[in-house]
This record gives structure tokens, sequence and C-alpha cells, in this order.
């Protein structure tokens, strides 16, 4: 007879249990009367990290675009994922927080995203008068995004007054207000709300009610606005990573006397500050100069910087035509690029037997060796149309909800995108734990 330990496999199993501390460890001999060892193999289980304290809220609405698709292979897997698990993944971002419900580049909408698994989540970076740097998605919204023009002492100082509309003449209701319009302090009096303008209207308070049918006005009755720094450390106490996207002034630049290299700097700076690493920062600009200069003077934040491509605006654009875009793939790389990022559209294209498969920009992107990631998922409405512009390279084939799914699928599986920006982050968050894609951590 021999006698073992159980004190390593107690170990073993202290381990196993996530080392909970109600959990004993109880040294005790066992009487083996047979030594005799049979291997037996055991499937080994996938386990994905998950970040402790998590609390994932995917809500009904994967549910009810997985139940629109057409019967195939892939809805059937989808559907058995309803039940999770479901978790944070990099592989979904929050395009201005979840803006299909909530007022953009508020900290309700930020908060929203980082619920529904978004791994990733930006904040569109400008500057208020005093040069200090805010969460916008442009620098001149301020008008549709926020209530400035319901207080007349800022509404004052917006960079063209609200002129109301002229039906008899054709003139549309209109007004600019910038961030650049007002200080940093005036700034953070806002609220946000949907954005949205109703051109129609004769007074402010009817031009204010513009929101999208198809997004809500029920959670924009008190939007947080943020400053940059407010973001980073609402991020921070979120456990998300950052892609913040440095918006192209619409004033003259330099502004008080800052460039647009200090301007581009400043923003990376606020981060150093706030003692993020830069591996968790995806600085980003449809600028292609900013983002030269982040991979040249700032090498740790050089191999997350991101060229958002807006190429496609070019008269003569063709994403399946090379010589429509230039630079190249290859040369855009050999520069120092190594993520690029296209609206979703520009990465698809349709067969000859009608399925949605990469388009040659998609395919010369991931030759040259970039990374893609694409925008922007459910900020189009309802598909029953065709999707419009995020969907207008494959619109013949798209004519239900639940057609996103699969245009999520080709995007994964056959473009290899490494992300995707969506005004409703569940819908991604879904597929991407459905299909075990690595957590976020």
């Amino acid at each position: 007879m021999k006698r073992l330990t159980l004190f390593t496999a107690s170990l073993l199993l202290t381990a196993l249990t996530g080392c909970d501390d109600d959990v004993k460890v109880v040294e005790k001999d066992v009487v083996v009367t047979n030594t005799d060892v049979e291997i037996v193999e055991v499937p080994t289980p996938i386990i994905v990290e998950v970040a402790q304290g998590t609390n994932i809220q995917l809500g009904t609405r994967p549910d009810y675009l997985i139940e629109d698709m057409a019967d195939s292979a892939l809805k059937t897997q989808l559907e058995s994922c309803k039940d999770g698990p479901f978790y944070k993944t990099d592989f979904s971002i929050g395009h201005r927080g979840a803006p299909m419900q909530y007022p953009e580049h508020t900290k309700e909408s930020y908060i929203a995203a980082a619920r529904m698994g978004a791994g990733i989540v930006e904040c569109d970076v400008t500057f208020t008068n005093d040069k200090e740097l805010v969460c916008r998605h442009s620098q001149c919204d301020l008008h549709t995004t926020t209530n400035i023009l319901a207080i007349p002492e800022l509404a004052a100082k917006c960079s063209v007054p609200f002129t109301p509309a002229d039906s008899a003449s054709g003139i549309a209701a209109s007004a600019k207000c910038c961030t650049s319009d007002i200080s940093l302090a005036e700034f953070l009096t806002l609220e946000g709300k949907m954005d949205g303008a109703n051109t129609s209207a004769t007074n402010v308070s009817d031009y204010m009610k513009g929101t999208p049918s198809w997004r809500t006005d029920l959670y924009a009755t008190s939007g947080t606005l943020m400053t940059h720094k407010q973001s980073i450390a609402l991020f921070k106490e979120l456990g998300v990573k950052m892609t913040p996207e440095l918006k192209s002034p619409q004033v003259s630049m330099p502004f008080n006397g800052m460039t647009q290299t200090q301007y581009a700097q400043k923003m990376l700076d606020e981060y150093t500050q706030m003692e993020v690493p830069a591996e968790r920062v995806y600085p980003q600009s449809f600028n292609l100069a900013d983002v030269q200069y982040w991979i040249n003077t700032n090498p740790e934040f050089a191999a997350q910087s991101v060229y958002l491509d807006g190429r496609d605006s070019e008269a003569g654009f063709d994403p399946n035509n090379p010589d429509t875009w230039q630079p190249s793939m290859a040369s855009l790389f050999n520069d120092g690029v190594k993520i690029i990022a296209p609206p979703i559209w520009v990465l698809l294209t349709i067969d000859n037997e009608n399925n949605i498969v990469p388009s040659q920009y998609a395919i010369d992107a991931k030759a040259a060796g970039l990374n893609i990631i694409t925008w922007s998922l459910e900020r189009s409405g309802p598909l029953n149309n065709g999707g419009g512009y995020y969907y207008q390279s494959i619109s013949d084939v798209i004519d239900n909800d639940g057609d996103m799914m699969t245009v999520v699928d080709v995007l994964a599986q056959d473009v290899g995108v490494m992300a995707i920006f969506s005004d409703w982050p569940a819908t991604v968050s879904y597929y991407a734990s459905c299909n075990k894609m690595p957590a976020s951590i």
C-alpha cells in the first residue's frame, strides 16, 4: 500500500474555483490499493477571460435582428447563443457612445456603450475658445446636439444665430454654434440632446425637435457633456479602452496661438497626464498628416494610430479600382500606418451569386499588412430600403434588419476587420461573444 497526500490536488481545486476565500484546503491521507494510472482524454473547454465586476446587458435588440434573418447556418449559430455568456470585447466599439438612443458624447451614452460590452469607446475631440479639449463630433454641432439655442446668453455667441424657416421663399431654418464660440465653463453648462434639427421650424423650440423617427428622446432629458479629460477618467472607471478622434478644426489654425500639431499633441498629452498606458489608446483622424505626426513623434502611440479613410467622398472613388484611391495600401503601410478605417460599404461588394464578399479595397488593405476597423453599424435606421449610405455597395441584397448580422459576419470572417464601430454596441458584442472572440482585458 502507498499513502498519497491530497494537498496538491486541493490547491488545483482552489485555483479552478477562482481562489474563493470560502474554500479551505485540508490535508488528508488516503489509502490507495492500486497505483496503476489510466490516462483518459477529456475535452478541453474554451475559457474566455472576462474581467471581474462586469455587468454586460445586451437587451432584446440582438434577438430581434437574429429572428429577422433568413434561415441559414449563421442564424442557427447565433440563435444558439441567446443565453450567453456575453462579455466585453474590443471587437465592439461604442461610436460616440450608444447614440442610437442616448445623446452622443454624453456620460449617459458612454456608460450605456460600456454596459453593452463595448471594449473601446470613442470621444471625438475638439476645443473651446480657451483651447480646452472637449468631446463633440464636430466643432460646430452644438446647435443640433445640445440645448445651446435655448440659452439666450450663449445662443447670442453662436457663429451664426438661429434663422427661422420661410416657406414662402424656400429658406430652411438654420444656425451654427461651435465649441470655439464659448469657454469651457460655458460648455459644461450645456445639456446634450439627440442629434437633429427641424429645418422647417419657425422658432427655436421647434428647431430643436429634429430627432430621426428611428431614434428616441426617452433618454435625452439631461445629457451630461464631458471634457476630454473627464471622458478619460470615466473610461478608466468603466474599464474600457479609448479611441479619441481629432476633429478637423472649423476655424483657421493657428487658433489663439494653438497650431494644428500642438492640437494633435495636446490630445495625446492628456492621456499621458491621466496615466493611461498608450496601448489602451487608439488615436484617430481623417487627416493623414495628423496620423503621420503621431507616428513620427509619439512612437508609443504609433502602432495604434488609426487613419480614418474618408477618400470615398472624392469624385470617381471606386473601392474595386485601386487606381481611384491614392496613396496605395502598400504606401500607407510603408509610411508607418498600421490601422485603416473606412466606412462599411467600402469593404464590401456583391459577387455573381449575389453573396456579400470583400471588396478589392479590403483585399488590398489586408495584403499590404494593414489592420482594418470600420464604421458605423446601427446608424442608418431600418434596412428594409437598402440601408442607405453605409450599405450602398450591397444595397441590392439588403432588404431587412436581419441582414445586419450577415454584414457583421462577412466583415468579421471574410474581410477580417479587427473591430466595428456601432451606434448600438450590443449588436456587435452579441456576435463577438457568440463567436468566442477575445474578451477585452
